[in-house]
């Protein structure tokens, strides 16, 4: 049984999974989107996270833990500076999965594992929405309008009255 055990095992070992994590991984940071499996993207997108918040912990103990995953010091010191800037005032989710296709050859679902822009975008305000950017109203939305308006001042006017029906005698 499988209680407890987070994340496939991808058909293959755990040494070599360790190893294609850990590139993928130092992949997506330098170059800030990859394209893999559904299956291997989510597994990223665990660890690329943990690595940005080591990033932004910023401190050598931080630092030492984030190298034993990321191949590469050239990547580290991106992760270390510029990445931890970049996701300061972000409390997480710093990367993005979009499925993306499907792959021709065995038809695996394929997706987009990229960092996200930067900080947290203000929050809306009011009921939850932003308010929408006034366009152009169309020949029809006028007509519309129009029409829903006459509607309107119809149901403003008094009702008259009807004579009651005479029943059959």
């Amino acid at each position: 049984m499988r209680h407890a055990n987070y994340g496939g095992k991808l058909g293959r070992t755990s040494a070599h999974r360790n190893a294609l994590f850990r590139n993928m991984v130092t992949s997506l940071l330098e170059h800030e989107r990859i394209e893999t499996t559904d299956a291997k993207a989510r597994e990223v997108r665990r660890i690329a996270e943990r690595m940005i918040t080591l990033g932004k912990r910023g401190d050598l103990h931080a630092r030492r833990h984030a190298l034993r995953v990321i191949r590469s010091r050239d990547v580290a010191a991106k992760v270390f500076g510029d990445l931890a800037e970049r996701f300061r005032e972000r409390a997480g989710g710093y990367t993005r999965v979009v499925k993306h296709r499907v792959r021709v050859g065995d038809a695996a679902p394929l997706s987009i594992v990229e960092l996200v822009a930067g900080p947290v975008p203000e929050k809306p305000q009011g009921k939850g929405r932003r308010p929408a950017a006034k366009a152009p109203e169309s020949e029809k939305a006028k007509s519309t309008k129009a029409k829903t308006e006459k509607k309107a001042a119809a149901a403003e006017k008094p009702a008259r009255k009807r004579a009651p029906k005479k029943k059959p005698s």
